[in-house]
């Protein structure tokens, strides 16, 4: 199962996010949950550094299937949480499309 947690304030602005796991819906290279995962994580990280420029720290390990990005300022641009929100609507699709026994949102409160 892959699972995604988004850290965010009490007043809810994002801090940053982590994805650790492989979904487990198909056998690894044909996955497609896991692949729509990744897209839409990789993708995400990609615009907010080259669309907003937004300051973050990512760290992947493709072995263990786990990426964690976080971020250097707060609040973001407003640009950039219209970008974490469409990760989460995205995200949350999925979910509950493939269930969450391969997909896994959960929020933490930092």
């Amino acid at each position: 199962m892959t699972q995604i947690t988004f850290h965010k304030t009490r007043a809810g602005e994002y801090r940053g996010f982590t994805c650790e796991g492989h979904a487990g819906y198909a056998t690894y290279g044909e996955d497609i949950v896991c692949a729509a995962i990744s897209a839409l994580v990789i993708n995400t990280i990609n615009s907010l550094e080259e669309i907003t420029g937004e300051e973050m720290d990512v760290f992947a390990d493709d072995n263990r299937g786990s990426i964690r990005c976080f971020f250097v300022n707060s609040p973001l641009k407003e640009t950039s949480g219209v970008l974490m929100d469409s990760l989460v609507l995205g995200l949350t699709r999925i979910e509950q499309q493939y269930g969450k026994k391969h997909c896994r949102l959960h929020f933490k409160e930092v």
